[in-house]
């Protein structure tokens, strides 16, 4: 386990891009940041605040969350609402995001932000489908805390965590993009489930908030494979990366540590690769 670099609110949407290196957020101070194979941290999307999850877009971009869905290019230029937030429909932002193989974007919305008080009482929010002309739509609900999101190999299940029910939930992908009925995947007895990914083999690797200290596990079937332990107990996400995606990133926030900025980046080395993840392919404007 090596600890790579620290110094951040609350780090969120790991992403590996290759050529770049490990991108990531800081939801509370604002900031999207690269952080390059050599070590060095670099700024490439100053201010924003609330980014809970990111996706490389085919256009020189990223589709990032937070108030509303939007791309942002690299290199400066105009930044592109893709889908907006809808506050007297309950739709007061996004949490993570993902695509699927053909480039669609699956967003989870808010019904409530969960880390930057609004005065509104808890409430569940939906999956929005942004679909490749640019239109979107529901494909599911009643997600109480949207979280973490990603596909299994063979594209037909998509994984879902809802932390505030502390379960990772699944549903069967039609080729369409929807989604069939939710079925609980696991539920985890040790912190909540926030961010996630999905490895080669099907195994799908749960980011444990709340005191959950580190990533846990499961076989594809949602047997409990093992838990990768951090020295933090804010554990908010992860993502593959490297030229094999046999490095496995995890991302912390400050929450349980002396100071406000302590959320940091870890990697260690896995014996399973990552599965590669899509661009986005949503049509901009």
């Amino acid at each position: 386990m090596e600890a790579l670099t620290e110094g951040y609110g609350l780090i969120e949407g790991p992403l590996w891009v290759s050529g770049r290196g490990l991108m990531f957020s800081d939801v509370l101070n604002g900031g999207v940041f690269c952080l390059s194979p050599d070590g060095q941290v670099s700024d490439v999307f100053a201010h924003r605040r609330g980014i809970g999850g990111m996706s490389l877009h085919v256009d020189d971009g990223l589709i990032v969350s937070g108030r509303n869905i939007s791309f942002k290019p690299f290199g400066g230029g105009e930044t592109v609402t893709v889908l907006d937030r809808d506050e007297p429909a309950g739709l007061v932002g996004f949490n993570d995001i993902t695509t699927d193989s053909a480039g669609r974007v699956y967003a989870g919305g808010l019904g409530a932000s969960p880390v930057f008080a609004d005065g509104r009482e808890p409430a569940s929010g939906n999956l929005y489908l942004i679909d490749l002309d640019g239109s979107s739509r529901v494909v599911g609900e009643d997600i109480r805390l949207t979280n973490g999101l990603g596909f299994s190999p063979d594209g037909r299940t998509l994984y879902h965590s809802d932390s505030l029910r502390r379960s990772v939930c699944c549903y069967d992908v039609a080729e369409s993009g929807d989604l069939g009925p939710k079925r609980t995947f696991v539920e985890t007895e040790r912190g909540v489930p926030d961010g996630l990914v999905v490895a080669e083999d099907g195994s799908v690797w749960v980011a444990l908030a709340g005191g959950g200290q580190g990533v846990a596990v499961f076989e594809s079937d949602g047997t409990y494979r093992q838990h990768i332990e951090i020295p933090h107990p804010m554990c908010t996400s992860v993502c593959f990366g490297g030229d094999d995606l046999q490095d496995l990133y995890i991302v912390s926030g400050s929450e349980g540590l002396d100071g406000d900025a302590r959320g940091g980046v870890f990697k260690v080395r896995t014996e399973v690769a990552g599965l590669a993840v899509a661009p986005a392919r949503v049509a901009l404007g």
